[in-house]
């Protein structure tokens, strides 16, 4: 390994390895994913539509002028979509399965124009009782807008290959 995430695989030649092992999680960890994620107005709409979410604060502009927040909202599960994805490739890349959240709080709203920022910490990990090559990490998602305020904070578990025996270890793509 040259560096995290960068296998020497030649000579002047290096592959990115995705994501951390059970064994690279250090409980009190943060990360900082990057890059930040400006939202859309298609984005908002798309995603509110695909999901039949029907609630006019979404997508109706004259409607939501009329609310306490005096434009359109974001829709929440787009916030928790775009937030958990910003952390994958730094958090659960490697994971065999996401086990679920066990709070999801959105303390502040986000808007079309809105960039997201997100960050993981490492609350805690443990071995799987039923599968020895695998271990249960446990995190925190944070996702903050431009000006730093938290919009979203979540906790998820999932399952992760221990080194050497997740898929991705046995997986190569075909070299130039």
């Amino acid at each position: 390994m040259t560096g995290y995430g960068i296998e020497k695989i030649g000579e002047q030649r290096y592959r990115e390895t995705p994501g951390r092992s059970y064994e690279d999680f250090t409980v009190g960890d943060v990360y900082e994913h990057w890059p930040g994620r400006t939202v859309t107005e298609t984005d908002n709409v798309w995603f509110t539509n695909l999901t039949m979410n029907t609630h006019p604060v979404h997508f109706d502009s004259h409607y939501a002028a009329a609310t306490e927040f005096g434009r359109c909202l974001v829709n929440s599960t787009l916030t928790l979509a775009l937030v958990a994805g910003m952390a994958v490739s730094g958090s659960s890349q490697r994971a065999v399965a996401n086990l679920g959240w066990e709070e999801v709080k959105m303390p502040a709203p986000v808007f079309v124009g809105d960039t997201l920022y997100a960050e993981t910490e490492v609350l805690g990990k443990r071995l799987s009782k039923s599968r020895p090559t695998q271990g249960i990490v446990r995190v925190r998602h944070i996702g903050r807008n431009q000006d730093g305020v938290v919009v979203i904070d979540m906790i998820r578990s999932f399952l992760v290959a221990k080194r050497d025996h997740g898929t991705v270890d046995g997986f190569r793509r075909p070299s130039t």
